[in-house]
């Protein structure tokens, strides 16, 4: 699986607006539904807030990988957001959020599931790719530097 296959640069939001952890879920499952035809929002929504009671998806470093999985979906699905305020998400670390990958896979797919998670966090605890995100400054860079990190990680 390469992330060429799951995120988009449709799937990218470069300056989220909001600055509170459910409210950046909301945008982010907010652009994702808009974007792709047939994802319930508010039950996508939901997911994640259950999956957030279990434990924070932030994993530190400045980077949350909020997660669930749908019923209807028919493949694995990755958005990303970025904030260069910084969201308190009740990470790990107990630092702000800035990079945000958002993981929805269908119910029955626990194998692809973890494989892009494991995926995801082994690219992002190199600190370079974090600040190349960083400072990336729209959708098409910010997609460029993510296909281009993903391609030197060798399955």
């Amino acid at each position: 699986m390469k992330f060429r296959d799951i995120l988009s640069e449709e799937l990218i939001l470069p300056d989220l607006q909001q600055t509170e952890k459910t409210r950046v879920l909301e945008e982010l499952v907010s652009h994702l539904s808009a974007a792709v035809e047939g994802i319930n929002a508010g039950e996508l929504l939901a997911v994640l807030l259950e999956r957030e009671k279990l434990g924070s998806t932030g994993i530190g470093d400045g980077v949350a990988i909020p997660h669930g999985k749908l019923k209807e979906l028919k493949k694995l699905l990755a958005v990303f957001g970025k904030s260069t305020r910084g969201v308190a998400f009740n990470s790990i670390d107990g630092r702000p959020v800035h990079l945000f990958f958002l993981l929805v896979a269908p119910e029955n797919s626990a194998g692809v599931h973890l494989k892009a998670l494991a995926r995801l966090s082994r690219l992002l605890k190199n600190n370079g790719f974090r600040q190349k995100l960083m400072d990336g400054a729209d959708a098409r860079s910010l997609y460029q530097v993510i296909v281009q990190e993903d391609e030197q990680y060798v399955v």
